[in-house]
């Protein structure tokens, strides 16, 4: 097995970093000067511009050490990569402007700084995305493992051996356990690491045992435990993770707070709770909602007909559903239904072969064509185009009662499809299984996730919709 420090791969990194930093200077060069696609303009000799850029990739990897950007990857997700990158260059392309100015240096081209600042983050993104892939195929295959021993062979510590079994690309194995009370029976010894020891075994073990991390996997009344351990650890060079006990009311991305000097879990903290996380994703549903809008309008205008010409009614069916914060708003579909008789309020749930579907509504719920006016509730701010499905109240007032969390799906705005739909979850499926899939929705937002989301809906199609 291949072991590798992270120091090393950290200065690799880097060094990485600042090589696809000149050579996204030298390619701006070619569009800009060489490719013959702009007008010709004389520039400023190479030698000045290739100054600037070993000037740029100095800055920008020193921002990114600010940043965190050079910190171990293994645990983080690519989305939380991504975003730094547009940081760092952000940030580091004001700096090197800054400077410019400073020292009055006005002749490079304005059209080759915006190439230049393009194909950085391009590039940077791309080779970091496969990079990423790689490594994780080669943990997978069982190179560059790190090893894990779990303190506590209790609910607690089965439960997280058994999660990160399903992870195998991130590259960890369990060595064994410690625990002072707990012994494996049959079944255990098969599916679980031995107990190597004790939990006063622990110094012996990281002397015998090459160990990378431990986690603290104890009930609660056994914290008391928890200053020797750390302290051990410590004093082995070996890092520690503790689980806390009522891991089951944390999000799955727990933040950390200082409230009057003194770290505290924020228990609801999710990532569009951000200015702008939520400024950059209505951003990106304004943009979506009015290309898709536009590319649909033929589409449209015949459903429009269609629903005119074969039932009775309007055409647009407007149903109040429960949206962001708890609010009430009407969403749009495309009628599908036969016309209720008046003072008759609809409270059924659509099942297959449900007999209030018109002809053509029948064709319009299976393909979900009839969800395209949802598009103006997206532009109108009711919704987003990735969220959480919308619900009738009176679902919503039931279901509060019946499903654990269920009112946390209101904390975003609805979407038009979600990760549970793109999953297949719709339709006449499991409520609790939707839920599940909406906060890990919720507690794990980012664009990328968003747009993963858009793509498995168009690749899988509305699976269960009728």
């Amino acid at each position: 097995m291949i072991r590798k420090n992270q120091g090393f791969l950290t200065k690799l990194y880097m060094l990485t970093d600042f090589i696809f930093v000149q050579i996204s200077f030298l390619m701006a060069w070619w569009v800009k000067f060489e490719s013959g696609w702009f007008p010709y303009e004389k520039p400023l000799p190479i030698e000045s511009y290739a100054m600037w850029s070993l000037i740029y990739g100095g800055v920008a990897i020193i921002v990114g050490i600010m940043l965190t950007l050079y910190s171990p990857k293994r645990k983080k997700r690519f989305a939380d990569e991504f975003l730094k990158i547009f940081q760092t260059h952000f940030i580091g392309m004001f700096i090197l402007l800054s400077l410019m100015f400073f020292v009055k240096e006005v002749n490079i081209s304005r059209a080759y700084l915006a190439i230049y600042m393009v194909l950085n983050v391009v590039s940077i993104i791309l080779y970091r995305y496969f990079l990423k892939k790689t490594l994780k195929h080669f943990r997978e295959k069982g190179f560059n493992r790190q090893f894990i021993l779990i303190v506590g062979a209790g609910t607690l510590g089965k439960t997280f051996y058994n999660n990160l079994k399903q992870y195998p690309e991130l590259g960890y194995e369990v060595i064994g356990f410690l625990d002072d009370y707990q012994q494996w029976e049959d079944d255990d010894t098969k599916r679980y690491k031995p107990i190597v020891g004790t939990v006063d075994d622990l110094d012996v073990v990281l002397n015998r045992l090459m160990i990378d991390e431990v986690v603290l996997a104890l009930p609660l009344n056994a914290h008391d435990k928890y200053p020797e351990i750390i302290a051990t650890c410590e004093k082995a060079g070996v890092r520690t993770l503790i689980i806390p006990d009522f891991f089951d009311f944390l999000p799955a991305r727990p933040m950390f707070d200082n409230f009057a000097g003194m770290p505290m879990i924020n228990v609801r903290d999710i990532p569009l709770d951000l200015v702008g996380n939520r400024l950059f994703k209505r951003m990106f549903d304004i943009v979506f909602s009015l290309v898709a809008i536009i590319i649909t309008l033929p589409v449209m205008v015949c459903i429009y007909l269609g629903v005119k010409f074969t039932s009775p009614g309007p055409v647009i069916f407007k149903q109040e559903r429960v949206g962001l914060n708890r609010r009430n708003f009407y969403m749009f579909k495309f009628r599908s239904m036969k016309l209720l008789p008046e003072g008759v309020e609809d409270t059924g749930w659509t099942v297959a072969n449900d007999p209030r579907r018109t002809k053509f509504g029948s064709f319009l719920r299976k393909t979900s064509l009839d969800e395209l006016p949802q598009f103006f509730n997206v532009l109108f701010g009711h919704m987003s185009v990735v969220g959480p499905r919308p619900e009738r109240p009176f679902y919503v007032e039931q279901f509060r009662e019946e499903i654990p969390k269920y009112m946390v799906k209101h904390h975003v705005r609805p979407g038009i499809t979600g990760w549970a739909q793109s999953n297949g979850l719709r339709g006449d499926t499991s409520i609790e299984e939707r839920i599940k899939y909406d906060i890990f929705y919720i507690e794990n937002w980012s664009i990328l996730f968003d747009i993963k989301i858009i793509f498995r809906t168009i690749r899988n199609g509305f699976k269960n919709a009728y």
